[in-house]
C-alpha cells in the first residue's frame, strides 16, 4: 500500500500519425503488415495466465482476401467457461484488494507500450483482420485505445476523491469496492478500442473479467492480451475465452457469480441477454451491473442555410469509412428541397473517385465488409431497395464476394421518410436519403426522431443558429451524441463521451468517468470520534 495521495498524470490524447508517403511510421507500419501476412499463428484461450487448447479450432481470415488465412484459435467451452469462473474468483482476492495506485500503473503502462511497441502490431492486426485503413486503424486501435488507458485512470482517482461531508466528531468517508463476483465483458468486431476498453475499464476498478472478443476479431484480440501481459496484469485478471455466443455466453449468464455485463454489440443480442439476467435474477449473487452499447441508425440531418461542402465531406465520411460498418456510421440523411440538385451532382461526382479493396494498398478509401454474414445481410437490403418503389439508388448498388467482401459505396433516394432503409440498421456502406421541401424545417425534424428505435449518433447542418436551436430541442433524445456542422462519427476520448439511449444503449459514456461508476460498489464508512456514553437523550428528561 502506497502511503501518499497520488495524483495521476494529466492525460492528454495522443497524436495522431498521418502515415504520409515517406514518414517513418508508413514504413514500420507497412513491415509490420508483410511480417504478419507472411505467417500463420495458433491462438490459445487464457484462463488464469495460462493456454488452454481445446483443439475445437476456427480461422482468422483477411475479409478483403477471404482465402488468406491470419491464424487459427481455439474455442472455449461449458469446461473452459467453469475454469474460467474459478481463474476470476481465485484472482479477484488479490486483485480487488489492491491498492488503486498499482492498477492504474499496469494501464499507464499498456497506454506507452502501445504507443510505442505495440503500435504497429496492434495497427497491423486491426487492419488484416478487421479490413481497416490505415488511419482508420491509427485512430482506432493506436490513439483511441491510448487515450483510454491514460483518461481511465485518471476519471479512476477523480472518483476517489469524491467523498461525503463530516461533522464534528464525526468522520465520514466513502471507499469504492469491486463488484462482488465478475463482470462478463463482449467486445465488438469493429473497434479494438473498444475491445481493449471494455475487459480494462472493470478491471480497473478492481473487477476480475471473462472476455469473449467477437469471433471475427480474435486476432487483433489476441495482441491486446500480450499487451497488457507485458504491461504487468496479474493471471486471471482478465481471461479470454474466444468462442460462438451459445457455448460462452449462455453458461456465463448461468454463473451465481455475474456481478456484471459490458457489452457492444447487436441490440437483439443484447436485449436477449439482458432477458436472461431478468428471468434468472433470483440465481446471482447480487444484481448484476448491465452496460450495454448496441446498435444506432445515425443521421445527417441538413437546413437550407448549410454549407454543400462540409455537408458533402461529413456524407461521404460519415457513411463511408471503414464501409459503414460503425455503429455511429451516417445511415440516413434529411436534405432541403433548395439544396439537393446542386449537392447530388457534387456527391455523384465525388463518390466516383472512392478506391476499394485491400487495405494493404494505401491508396484505397474503403476495404471489406467483416464476414459473409454481414455481408449477405446488407445485400439484402440493397437488393430490397432495387425492388422498391419508394427507392431509387443513385449510385453503386454492386458487389462481389469471389476474392474478398465487397460492397461499393451505395446511395439510396426514398421518398417515404419512414422507408425500410431510413428505420433499419444496415451496418454497411448504404446511405440512404430522404428529400423535405425546404419550408417543412420542423416537421421533419419530428419525423426524424420518431424514424427510428435507435438513439446513438447525429448532426445537424446549418448556419442559421434558430435551425440549430430548433434541431438540438427537437432531437433532444435522437442521439446521445450530437453534432453541430459535423459527422455523427469519431468520439474522441474525453472530448466526446460516447454512447447513446432508446434502443441503442444505456448511455453509460465511455471516455467518461461515468463509465468506471458502474464498476464500482460504494461503501460507506462512519467513525465516531467521541461515541456517547449514555442510551438516553435530553429530551426524556422530566425538568
Amino acid at each position: 500500500m502506497t502511503n501518499a495521495i497520488v495524483r495521476v498524470p494529466i492525460p492528454s490524447n495522443e497524436k495522431i500519425y498521418n502515415y504520409a508517403p515517406g514518414s517513418p511510421e508508413r514504413e514500420a507500419l507497412k513491415a509490420q503488415l508483410k511480417k504478419m501476412l507472411s505467417e500463420e499463428i495458433e491462438i490459445p484461450l487464457i484462463i488464469g495466465g495460462k493456454e488452454v487448447h481445446t483443439g475445437n479450432l476456427a480461422d482468422c481470415r483477411c475479409p478483403h482476401d477471404h482465402k488468406h488465412i491470419l491464424a487459427r484459435y481455439h474455442k472455449a467451452g461449458p469446461d473452459e467457461i467453469d475454469k474460467a469462473v474459478e481463474a476470476a474468483k481465485k484472482a479477484w482476492k488479490d486483485w480487488s484488494e489492491m491498492d488503486w495506485v498499482s492498477r492504474a500503473s499496469v494501464f499507464l503502462r499498456a497506454a506507452e507500450l502501445l504507443a510505442t511497441k505495440y503500435r504497429y502490431i496492434l495497427n497491423a492486426a486491426t487492419m488484416l483482420v478487421q479490413s481497416k485503413t490505415a488511419y482508420q486503424a491509427e485512430i482506432d486501435s493506436a490513439c483511441e485505445l491510448i487515450d483510454f488507458y491514460r483518461f481511465n485512470p485518471y476519471y479512476m482517482s477523480r472518483i476517489y476523491t469524491q467523498q461525503p461531508d463530516s461533522s464534528p466528531s464525526t468522520w465520514n468517508y466513502m471507499e469504492y469496492r469491486a463488484l462482488e463476483g465478475f463482470v462478463f465483458a463482449v467486445t465488438p468486431f469493429n473497434f479494438t478500442a473498444i475491445t481493449g476498453n471494455l475487459p480494462t475499464s472493470p478491471a480497473m476498478m478492481g473487477n476480475c473479467v471473462l472476455w469473449k472478443p467477437a469471433s471475427s476479431a480474435v486476432y487483433s484480440a489476441y495482441f491486446l492480451k500480450e499487451l497488457w501481459k507485458e504491461a504487468g496484469l496479474p493471471d486471471g485478471v482478465i481471461n479470454f475465452i474466444p468462442g460462438p455466443g451459445r457455448y460462452v455466453g449462455d453458461p456465463v449468464l448461468e454463473k451465481p457469480d455475474l456481478a456484471g455485463i459490458h457489452f457492444t454489440g447487436s441490440t437483439v443480442v443484447f436485449q436477449s441477454m439482458w432477458k436472461t439476467i431478468g428471468a434468472s435474477i433470483m440465481n446471482y449473487r447480487s444484481y448484476p451491473r448491465i452496460v450495454g452499447e448496441t446498435g444506432g441508425k445515425d443521421f445527417i440531418f441538413v437546413h437550407a442555410s448549410a454549407e454543400p461542402e462540409a455537408v458533402l465531406t461529413a456524407l461521404l465520411r460519415g457513411a463511408f469509412e471503414y464501409q459503414g460498418q460503425k455503429c455511429s456510421a451516417a445511415s440516413r440523411a434529411y436534405i432541403p428541397s433548395n439544396l439537393w440538385p446542386s449537392l447530388k451532382q457534387r456527391m455523384l461526382d465525388e463518390i466516383k473517385t472512392i478506391k476499394m479493396g485491400d487495405v494493404t494498398d494505401f491508396t484505397n478509401f474503403m476495404g471489406a465488409i467483416i464476414d459473409k454474414l454481414a455481408y449477405d445481410s446488407i445485400v439484402e437490403y440493397i437488393e430490397y431497395a432495387k425492388k422498391s418503389s419508394e427507392a431509387e439508388i443513385i449510385y453503386g448498388g454492386n458487389y462481389d464476394d469471389s476474392k474478398g467482401y465487397f460492397i461499393e459505396p451505395t446511395v439510396v433516394v426514398v421518398t417515404n421518410p419512414k422507408h425500410k432503409l431510413m428505420e433499419e440498421e444496415i451496418f454497411g456502406p448504404v446511405l440512404t436519403i430522404y428529400i423535405y421541401p425546404e419550408t417543412e424545417f420542423k416537421e421533419t425534424l419530428a419525423v426524424c426522431d420518431e424514424t427510428s428505435p435507435y438513439g446513438l449518433t447525429g448532426s445537424i447542418f446549418a448556419n442559421d443558429r434558430r435551425a440549430i436551436i430548433d434541431a438540438q430541442t427537437a432531437l433532444r433524445h435522437s442521439a446521445g451524441n450530437f453534432y453541430i456542422n459535423d459527422k455523427p462519427t469519431g468520439a474522441v476520448v474525453s472530448q466526446q463521451p460516447f454512447g447513446g439511449a432508446r434502443g441503442s444503449g444505456t448511455n453509460d459514456k465511455a471516455g467518461s468517468y461515468l463509465n468506471l461508476l458502474r464498476w464500482t460498489s460504494a461503501r460507506t464508512v462512519k467513525e465516531n470520534l467521541n461515541p456517547p456514553k449514555n442510551y438516553q437523550y435530553p429530551f426524556m428528561k422530566e425538568k
